[in-house]
């Protein structure tokens, strides 16, 4: 089993994948089109690869949840990647600058990012294969 998309409203669909094209220099627009979601026109886009991918339809209201508060909704989402260095470069040379660190752990590094619609996006990249490293809770 594995996660093969999430689907998120956003304010601006060309707004929102100036972040995840840097992002996911590899993925691309797999289909798009119009809809219309309870009585309201909205533009929907995916953007992954052949086995997973972001759903962005457009035309959102109002502001994403306060992150630093504790009301229900999405808190954040993560991607494992390769070289978190060079995540952070591509993006940084955009204009994306991280929101917070990680925790310091010796087996793995991760840095949040807040998107344009401020859905906060995790990337982490793991310095172990070993399961009981990776999964290491005791901080």
């Amino acid at each position: 089993m594995y996660l093969e998309h999430l689907n998120l409203t956003v304010t601006n669909i060309e707004e929102t994948l100036k972040f995840y094209r840097v992002a996911f220099p590899n993925w691309y627009v797999r289909g798009e089109g119009d809809q219309i979601w309870n009585a309201k026109a909205r533009k929907w886009l995916h953007f992954g690869d052949d086995n997973q991918y972001l759903t962005f339809c457009d035309d959102g209201e109002g502001d994403n949840r306060n992150l630093n508060g504790h009301q229900v909704g999405l808190a954040h989402f993560a991607f494992v990647v390769t070289n978190l260095d060079a995540m952070q470069s591509r993006l940084l040379k955009a204009g994306f600058k991280h929101a917070k660190d990680g925790a310091s752990d010796p087996f793995r590094s991760n840095l949040y990012y807040l998107d344009p619609n401020g859905f906060e996006v995790e990337f982490v990249e793991y310095r172990s294969d070993l399961c009981e490293e990776r999964n290491n809770y005791v901080m």
